[in-house]
């Protein structure tokens, strides 16, 4: 197996320290394992989706389509790789997403949809979104995003966009889960809780990371 990490730019200030513990630590590994059904389930449970707790001046509307599908008893979810040549968050690992386009996309579910098939070849029809997830907001890129859980079971054949996406690869979520993926750090003062899952090769870090610890902290919370 590749070692865990990869090159993703991480602009890690010199007072960084050590974050807690993951949300679903306490499980037993055996547990870790989730099927696409038990995830459909919880998808339904899940408390109506929070604006957030801050929005930056001139931010823009944005959504990202969290895609998952079963492969060998288990749920999966895709990610992407940004190519080197993007203007903003080259190299990072995210969600098949971008911003609202007015006029184009009727609703922010419509927008995550358009760019799943956009970046990734992922029909529209070939999605059921079982889930709206609580909207966060991004500083840097100044970005409120609205995630929506899809789930695509058969899995069609993906193509990446040639100039938007280098890399499409599917994770488990219990690899997602495993002890040695996640680790959490502090940034700043007052405290500001960064999440990092480190795959073989590929480093998550900011919005996509901050999406998967809410979304797989609501799934593991009643194992």
């Amino acid at each position: 197996m590749s070692a865990r990490g990869g090159e993703q730019r991480i602009p890690r200030p010199p007072g960084a320290r050590a974050g807690g513990p993951a949300p679903w630590s306490h499980l037993p590994a055996d547990r870790r394992r989730l099927s696409l059904a038990q995830v459909r389930e919880r998808c339904a449970a899940l408390p109506a989706p929070q604006p957030p707790p801050f929005e930056m001046p001139g931010s823009r509307p944005a959504a990202v389509l969290v895609p998952l599908f079963e492969a060998g008893g288990e749920a999966n979810v895709v990610l992407t790789k940004r190519p080197e040549t993007m203007p903003s968050h080259q190299g990072e690992i995210a969600f098949p997403g971008g911003g609202l386009r007015p006029g184009v996309d009727a609703t922010l579910r419509d927008a995550a949809l358009r760019e799943a098939e956009e970046e990734i070849g992922l029909p529209p029809a070939a999605v059921e979104v079982v889930a709206e997830l609580d909207t966060l907001a991004t500083v840097g890129s100044r970005f409120t995003i609205t995630p929506f859980v899809g789930i695509a079971d058969p899995l069609p054949r993906l193509v990446p966009h040639p100039g938007e996406v280098v890399k499409i690869f599917e994770v488990p979520l219990s690899e997602l889960l495993e002890d040695d993926a996640f680790h959490e750090e502090f940034w700043g003062s007052p405290d500001r809780a960064i999440a990092f899952f480190e795959l073989p090769d590929e480093t998550v870090w900011g919005a996509t990371a901050r999406v998967l610890v809410a979304f797989l902290a609501h799934l593991t919370a009643s194992l």
